[in-house]
């Protein structure tokens, strides 16, 4: 990406919960919007469930240990322009979130952590 790192990063718990996600329901995506409920929570989704459009960014193709294919990383158009200068820390809190997020039953949630590049 750049001399900065990724832009988008998981944490070790994170990579466990999509591992476990990925074993129930196939290839997986998340969508980062600007919502005032779970603006901070990204939403994960089977892969292509969540439609993406023109005002979506890919942000990211994730790379994740034990899963064959990439979990993609997409947010709403305006939230990239808020966030532009972060990189996302994607890690798991206890709680729920929505329950459109697959996590959901699980009895945790993801959560989006923000930290200023290069900071």
């Amino acid at each position: 990406m750049d001399d900065n790192g990724p832009r988008v990063e998981l944490t070790p718990a994170a990579a466990d919960l999509l591992r476990q996600l990925h074993a129930q329901h196939g290839p997986l995506m998340f969508h980062q919007s600007g919502g005032c409920c779970d603006g901070s929570a990204p939403m994960c989704y089977p892969e292509g469930e969540f439609r993406t459009g023109g005002s979506d960014v890919l942000l990211a193709e994730l790379a994740v240990e034990g899963v064959p294919e990439p979990v993609t990383f997409w947010i709403s158009r305006s939230q990239y322009e808020v966030w532009s200068h972060t990189r996302l820390i994607v890690d798991v809190v206890a709680g729920r979130g929505s329950g459109f997020s697959l996590e959901a039953p699980e009895g945790v949630r993801f959560l989006t952590r923000s930290r200023v590049v290069g900071a």
